[in-house]
């Protein structure tokens, strides 16, 4: 018995030393745009800073925003692939991508309500007139609620925003005027007439959704609302938002007893100015957290980078910083010079991910988790030139692409953990270093940099009586955690 306590002690006594030890409780994962280093992970250098070295200070007494998490889009269509692969390979990916400690982490993930334009057929889950015909849709009974469920079993703890792209088709008119029906998948506006339809088929969803164990923290009202040539679609303008929301929604909501978030808007920075109808819809959620009535159910506005600049974030805090930001959309594909790793790494790092989140973004989400080669399923109207975070080989359903998205999520979700709140920095003034700090719930401290210059930078972290030094090679991210 002595010597059984003996070895008890001892041992307790080495994992103690071992997680005191300097250097042992640091993460570093580094990706290069040449691909020379994938999510490599290293420990970095622990010691004294010196003066040749430029120094981040960290500041958690600086405190900005709390962070809800990362993630990217299961879509009909990459839920369709990830089924077509074996069970075991499924797991293991699926266990890589959203595991809070030997995974990735993803901790946000965004779906479709009804169809979306990467689905397999078009569909809502009300296409029998009349609202007590709400259902699931099969296709989602099917493949996105399995798909769900793996990932909850996985991490209990994910978030899901769940987004429309457009209502039943019995609901539109052509237009607010004449008000003539408009049986069309494309474009349409909401008919005001099914205002309280529309919004009892937001809380069947996410009853029904509740009832198969898939909790939705949050939705959006309309998946780009300024865009009339989707697959599927739905013109709604600032002031129709605004009047659902108010008058319908948000009431809806509460006198059913759901928790679940109102995010407004969904769609780009510039809000569409180019085109004629959206000449009036510029600074879309700005007009509607003037209205009293509908502000008060609306928790944020969410964002997507295929038009205008993150600035818009930055303008949208200042005029209202009680509102949350969510970036929730951008793809890659081969639309102009082509998609390359490299490019897009540094592109997307610098502009939705760091940047985003230092101008109050809360949220980054990217589009869509899973395509195979042929850029597929996806509908007739919509894009067929998408690649996915991951790409996958129909020929066997085992080969995949892992893209630059799918490691610009990593890099946040890894050390970036949920409640995590941003916290202030030193600017070490170098052109093409981008970075930002967190405190995460436990106590550890996280860092996001990009070299995005053409040279090494050895640049040294300080904070809670740490230093971590590391040489960033050129072209590349690093994502750090230490407690």
């Amino acid at each position: 018995m002595k010597n059984t306590f003996r070895t008890i002690l001892l041992c307790t006594f080495l994992a103690i030393a071992h997680a005191c030890r300097p250097g042992t409780e640091a993460e570093l994962y580094v990706t290069t745009a040449d691909q020379s280093m994938i999510f490599q992970q290293f420990t970095p250098a622990s010691g004294q800073a010196t003066n040749d070295n430029p120094i981040i200070q960290l500041n958690p007494r600086e405190r900005y925003q709390t962070m809800d998490g990362f993630g990217a889009a299961m879509t009909g269509s990459s839920c369709y692939n990830l089924l077509r692969m074996t069970p075991e390979n499924r797991a293991k990916l699926l266990q890589e991508t959203f595991h809070p400690e030997t995974g990735m982490g993803y901790s946000y993930i965004r779906i479709s309500i009804g169809c979306s334009d990467f689905s397999l057929d078009e569909y809502t889950c009300c296409d029998q007139e009349g609202i007590e015909n709400f259902v699931i849709h099969d296709y989602d009974k099917r493949d996105l609620l399995p798909i769900l469920k793996e990932i909850l079993a996985i991490n209990p703890e994910i978030k899901i925003l769940a987004t429309p792209w457009t209502c039943p088709t019995w609901m539109k008119v052509n237009n607010l005027q004449d008000r003539q029906p408009f049986k069309s998948w494309t474009s349409g506006q909401l008919n005001p007439a099914y205002y309280q339809d529309y919004a009892t088929y937001f809380v069947k969803y996410i009853q029904a959704m509740e009832r198969e164990g898939i909790p939705i923290h949050a939705i959006t009202i309309q998946n780009e609302p300024l865009n009339k040539g989707n697959s599927a679609s739905l013109f709604m303008t600032w002031q129709e938002q605004r009047d659902f929301i108010k008058t319908a929604l948000g009431p809806a909501f509460k006198k059913a007893g759901l928790n679940t978030q109102i995010i407004a808007y969904d769609h780009n920075y510039d809000y569409d100015a180019h085109k004629p109808e959206c000449k009036d819809q510029i600074g879309y959620p700005a007009h509607l957290y003037t209205d009293a009535d509908a502000a008060r159910y609306i928790t944020g506005t969410a964002y997507h980078a295929y038009g205008g600049d993150k600035e818009e974030m930055m303008r949208l805090h200042q005029a209202y910083p009680e509102k949350g930001l969510y970036f929730t959309e951008i793809s890659i594909g081969l639309w102009g010079n082509g998609y390359t790793f490299a490019d897009d790494l540094m592109w997307n790092m610098r502009e939705v991910c760091i940047g985003t989140i230092n101008r109050f973004c809360k949220a980054v989400i990217m589009w869509n988790f899973m395509l195979d080669e042929k850029h597929s399923p996806y509908r007739p109207g919509g894009c067929n030139i998408c690649l996915g975070a991951i790409d996958i080989q129909s020929s066997d359903y085992a080969t995949m692409t892992r893209n630059s998205h799918y490691y610009t999520m990593g890099h946040l979700s890894k050390v970036i953990k949920p409640g995590a709140t941003r916290i202030g920095v030193t600017d070490i003034g170098i052109p093409g270093v981008y970075y930002s700090a967190f405190e995460n719930p436990d106590g550890s401290l996280a860092v996001v940099l990009q070299n995005d210059t053409e040279q090494e930078q050895t640049i040294t972290l300080r904070g809670k009586n740490r230093t971590l030094t590391y040489t960033h090679p050129p072209k590349s991210v690093a994502s750090y955690r230490w407690r």
